[in-house]
């Protein structure tokens, strides 16, 4: 039987070392692995490039590993909701990659599915498109995008078994099922960790075989980003 289950988030990051290219899931602060960022703060490695959809907020997610000055460089989408980052950027101490939601999911995906690049119409005609081959497909010019490189990718699942089978819930479907497999090393965490046989088959979404290594985290904040309510 296919056994990927490590007994703590401390294993989570062997092998994790300063200059690395780590993939992160996530949308905002739904479906952040916390358990193994929380680790990556601890471990106190250094000059990392994350690929991540967002940078979390100052003193969440992402943020964490912004604050100890711990990425180098941040190749991201989104990044409104972080003031540390914006300073960061502003005063050349961080480097960042802009990069069209779309396509940064497809890059995922792409390395995913062992494909080395691909065309795409996002961006062309923009700073996005500058240096990058273009070639035109049915009246329409594309631009050619290549698949991200990782050493690791850190997602978080609902539910998982001990083979590296993977149900995620509801909005934190997001990056998460893309960055699996994308990296050299998949690191899932996930609320609910069960024997190997136990999850139905078709309520997988991803299979283990994307999955290195898979451990049960033992809490989630789950903090909501921003929160807006109505009046009454």
């Amino acid at each position: 039987m296919i056994n990927k289950k490590i007994n703590s988030v401390h294993e989570a990051v062997e092998g994790i070392k300063d200059g690395m290219t780590l993939m992160l899931g996530g949308f905002g602060l739904c479906g952040i692995p916390e358990n193994s960022i929380a680790e990556l703060v601890r471990l106190g490695v250094k000059n990392l490039t994350c690929i991540s959809n967002n940078a979390g907020v100052d003193d969440f997610g992402l943020g964490l590993l912004l604050q100890g000055r711990q990425i180098k460089k941040m190749i991201s989408s989104y990044v409104g909701e972080n003031d540390e980052f914006e300073r960061q950027m502003l005063s050349g101490e961080l480097e960042v990659e802009l990069t069209p939601q779309g396509t940064l999911a497809e890059k995922c995906r792409a390395a995913q599915a062992g494909f080395t690049a691909f065309y795409t119409p996002a961006g062309y005609g923009t700073e996005v498109a500058e240096g990058k081959e273009y070639r035109e497909f049915n009246g329409k010019m594309h631009i050619l995008e290549k698949a991200y490189e990782a050493d690791f990718a850190f997602v978080k699942a609902w539910k998982g078994d001990e083979a590296g089978n993977l149900i995620f819930k509801g909005t934190a479907r997001n990056f998460n099922p893309n960055m699996c497999g994308a990296a050299t090393i998949t690191v899932a965490e996930v609320e609910e960790l069960v024997p190997a046989g136990e999850l139905d088959p078709n309520q997988i979404h991803i299979p283990g075989i994307f999955v290195q290594r898979i451990f049960q985290g033992e809490t989630y904040e789950k903090r909501i980003e921003q929160r807006t309510v109505r009046q009454r």
